[in-house]
């Protein structure tokens, strides 16, 4: 089992940047890829981004150039860096992981944490 726990998140006005961190515990020699995904209300879950251990990302293209995912690998930590924030970036943002390159999304998830941005 892997648990994972975000912590980052808030409110910032549009235009500012937040970055978010996950970090995961348990079974973690396992994990392949860790990501983040995001819910607005009445919306479905969706990709933001997600980083496989051989380094390889993908970005949802609403955010491609305005979001940064890194890991730390010794740490178990995933981060999410969020430059030029827009309105429609709020949302709950759940930290994502599996031991598959492919899982889309993967097994384990987050609690989630809010990011509001404001006009």
């Amino acid at each position: 089992q892997v648990q994972l726990v975000e912590s980052g998140g808030g409110l910032v006005q549009a235009g500012g940047s937040l970055g978010l961190s996950c970090t995961a515990s348990g079974s973690t020699g396992s994990l392949n890829v860790m990501g983040w995904y995001r819910q607005a209300p009445g919306k479905q879950r969706e990709l933001v981004a997600r980083i496989r251990r051989d380094g390889i990302t993908n970005y949802a293209d609403s955010v491609k150039g305005r979001f940064t995912i890194s890991r730390d690998y010794a740490k178990d930590t995933v981060y999410l860096q969020m430059n030029s924030l827009k309105l429609e970036d709020t949302a709950v943002y759940y930290c994502n992981a599996d031991w598959r390159s492919y899982a889309l999304p993967g097994t384990y998830w987050g609690q989630g944490t809010q990011v509001t941005v404001s006009s």
